[in-house]
């Protein structure tokens, strides 16, 4: 493990995330890999379209640049879910 940050705070039902930012730290930091995570205040844990989908276009963007994301897990009260588990990733 090279860093555990927060990269962005957000309001209880939405939080913006930028791959470009995400991918920028990666970067400055040397990383080769990634894992993201964050919460969902509902408690539950299940991905939602727009989680997936700002997963892949951090893949996207990460990928060309040789660095791999590993999983995103999402914590909830219910317990938590990895993309990579669900084969979403």
């Amino acid at each position: 493990l090279i860093a555990d940050e927060v990269q962005q705070v957000g309001t209880v039902d939405h939080t913006p995330v930028y791959p470009r930012e995400v991918v920028k730290r990666a970067l400055e930091l040397s990383a080769t890999a990634i894992i993201l995570a964050h919460n969902h205040p509902s408690g539950d844990p299940t991905p939602s379209r727009a989680d997936i989908e700002m997963t892949k276009l951090v893949i996207e963007t990460a990928k060309p640049l040789g660095i791999a994301v590993h999983d995103h897990i999402i914590i909830g009260k219910k317990g938590h879910a990895s993309m990579k588990g669900l084969l979403l990733i």
